[in-house]
C-alpha cells in the first residue's frame, strides 16, 4: 500500500520553450509543489524562468545544450534518454507526453499515469506526410528510424498503468497505436488572462509555426480575401511563410502572453488550421470573447460550439478557409457565450480530474504487466504492432 503522501516525480519530453504542452505541465507542476521535475532536456532561458524554482533533473542529453531550434537533430536519442532517468526513489510518477516521456521506467512497485497530450505524431498520425516531404535517400533513413520508434513507443505504452488523454481524438489514438485504453481530461486554459475587448479588423492565427501545423492554408486564404491576418507564434516554417504572405499578413514572432491576449480580444476571430490533438488557443480565443474559424476535425470540434462560438470547414484548402471566412460573420456572435463556453476548461477543473484519476491509479497500485520496467530499447515487436 503507498504511504498517503507519495513521492512524486514529474516528467515532461522537454522543457525549452513554453507552448501549449508546457503550459499543462505548468499546471501540473502547481498541483504537486513538492514533486521533482524529469526531462530530456531543460532551458530556464526559453522556459521564462517557470521552473527555476523546482528540482529540475535532465538527462545526459543536457551536456549538448540543445535549444528549440535544435533539440529535433537528437531525435533518435530520446528513447534511451527517457529510459535512463533514475525514478527508484518514487511512488507516483505521473508524465506529460507527446512523444517520448511515457517510456521512463519507474521503480517496480510504483504507479505510472501518462497525461498524453498525442503518441508521437511522426512516427504514427504524420509518418507518410512527414516522409513525403523528405529527399529519397532522406526519406529511407528516416523510415527505419520512425520504423524502430514504433516499436519502441508500443512496448513503452504497455508499461504505464493509467494513461490519461487530453482529447477524445487522442483517446481514440491510444487505442488505436498502442491498443490501451483512456479517460480525457481536457487540458487546463489560463481564462483568467483574457476577457473581452474592443474588436479590431484583423483575424488571428496563434500557433508554433510548424509544416504540419498548414498555417500556409490562412496565408493562402487571406492573401486571396484581402483582409489582414495577424499570425502569432514562431518556428521552422516562418521564413517559407513570410515569403508567401502579401503585405495584409503580419507576422509577430514570439510575443508575451499580455499582448497575445491583446491580440486574440481585438481580433475578429481566431483562424485555426491545423488537426489539432485539442487546440487550446481555440479556448483562449472564446475566452477572449471571440469566435472560431476551424477545420472541423480534432479538438476544435469538442471545445467550439459551431454556429455560436464558431464555424467549421470541412476541407485543408485555402479555397474552403476562403469560404469559410467570408461566409462567417464573427460580430453577429455573442462574445458573453464564447466566454460562456470556455469556462468548461478552466484551470479548478482539470485539476479535479486529474486528482481523481491518480488517486483511483493508486488506489489500484501497479499493473499486473510483465516485464513493465524492461527496457524497449532493442527489443523486437511482431509486425502488426509496428504497422
Amino acid at each position: 500500500m503507498k504511504p498517503s503522501s507519495p513521492r512524486v516525480a514529474l516528467v515532461h519530453d522537454f522543457l525549452l520553450d513554453l507552448r501549449g504542452g508546457e503550459r499543462v505541465f505548468l499546471a501540473l507542476c502547481e498541483q504537486f509543489p513538492d514533486a521533482d521535475i524529469f526531462t530530456a532536456v531543460y532551458d530556464p532561458k526559453g522556459t521564462e524562468g517557470r521552473f527555476e524554482d523546482r528540482n529540475v533533473h535532465a538527462s545526459f542529453l543536457q551536456k549538448l545544450h540543445p535549444n528549440a531550434k535544435s533539440f529535433r537533430r537528437l531525435l533518435p536519442l530520446y528513447p534511451y534518454a527517457m529510459e535512463a532517468l533514475d525514478l527508484s526513489d518514487y511512488d507516483l510518477v505521473l508524465s506529460s507526453s507527446s512523444a517520448w516521456a511515457h517510456g521512463v521506467l519507474p521503480s517496480e512497485d510504483a504507479v505510472h499515469v501518462c497525461y498524453c497530450h498525442n503518441p508521437f505524431r511522426y512516427a504514427w498520425n504524420a509518418r507518410e506526410a512527414t516522409l513525403r516531404a523528405q529527399s529519397p535517400v532522406v526519406r529511407a533513413a528516416l523510415g527505419v528510424v520512425l520504423q524502430r520508434w514504433r516499436q519502441w513507443d508500443w512496448i513503452a505504452a504497455q508499461r504505464v498503468d493509467r494513461y490519461i488523454a487530453n482529447s477524445e481524438t487522442t483517446r481514440r489514438r491510444i487505442a488505436r497505436y498502442f491498443t490501451r485504453e483512456a479517460s480525457v481530461v481536457y487540458p487546463p486554459v489560463e481564462i483568467e488572462r483574457f476577457q473581452p475587448g474592443e474588436v479590431g479588423e484583423h483575424y488571428a492565427v496563434l500557433s508554433e509555426l510548424m509544416p504540419h501545423k498548414r498555417i500556409d492554408l490562412a496565408v493562402r486564404a487571406f492573401n486571396e480575401l484581402g483582409r489582414p491576418l495577424v499570425v502569432i507564434g514562431d518556428g521552422p516554417d516562418a521564413r517559407r511563410l513570410e515569403r508567401m504572405a502579401g503585405s495584409n499578413v503580419r507576422f509577430t514572432g514570439r510575443v508575451s502572453d499580455a499582448e497575445v491576449a491583446r491580440l486574440l480580444g481585438s481580433a475578429k476571430a481566431l483562424v485555426v488550421t491545423a488537426t489539432e490533438e485539442f487546440g487550446i488557443a481555440a479556448v483562449e480565443a472564446q475566452a477572449a470573447g471571440r469566435p472560431v474559424v476551424a477545420l472541423a476535425e480534432g479538438g476544435v470540434t469538442e471545445s467550439v460550439l459551431e454556429g455560436e462560438t464558431g464555424v467549421f470547414y470541412d476541407e485543408a484548402t485555402p479555397a474552403a478557409l476562403a469560404a469559410a471566412v467570408a461566409g462567417f460573420d464573427p460580430m453577429a456572435v455573442d462574445p458573453a457565450a464564447c466566454v460562456a463556453n470556455a469556462q468548461r476548461f478552466s484551470r479548478a477543473a482539470f485539476a479535479a480530474e486529474i486528482r481523481a484519476n491518480v488517486d483511483a491509479a493508486l488506489a489500484a497500485g501497479p499493473s499486473p504487466r510483465g516485464d513493465r520496467n524492461r527496457p524497449a530499447r532493442g527489443l523486437a515487436l511482431a509486425g502488426r504492432r509496428a504497422a
